[in-house]
């Protein structure tokens, strides 16, 4: 325990999980290349959800944060989060936990529309709506 045990345990658990994480990535990107003619099956119902719907959780989560009285970089990371869920582990869970999903489906959403929406818009305008509540 303490300092040493920690010494004693970190290859273990440092190391380890950025070569899980990039086994998982690849394995990821694979699956999904195996499967990208699915990707023009998403639909515009699909990509306007991936587009609307982390706005909307953002909104909720920034009401909320402000009734709260929540800072504003808490309201900012309450909205980020709310926005864009896991990009990592829920596709990793929907995949076990409903075998029948289409993973160039949910990947597609999650890390090809809402994922740059926002980095490119989302993160920028819940920072400026958390400044504006200024609590």
């Amino acid at each position: 325990s303490g300092e040493k045990g920690g010494e004693a345990m970190a290859p273990f658990v440092n190391g380890v999980f950025k070569g899980f994480l990039a086994f998982f990535l690849l394995e990821m990107g694979l699956l999904v290349a195996r499967q990208l003619r699915e990707v023009r099956d998403v639909g515009p119902f699909l990509i306007a959800f991936g587009a609307i719907v982390p706005f909307v959780n953002a909104a909720a989560a920034l009401a909320i944060g402000w009734a709260l009285g929540l800072t504003v970089g808490d309201l900012t990371l309450l909205a980020v989060l709310a926005s864009s869920g896991s990009y990592i582990v829920v596709p990793a869970v929907v995949r076990y936990a409903i075998p029948e999903a289409r993973p160039s489906r949910y990947f597609t959403l999650a890390l090809g529309i809402t994922f740059p929406i926002n980095i490119a818009i989302g993160i920028p305008l819940y920072y400026a709506i958390a400044s504006a509540l200024g609590t």
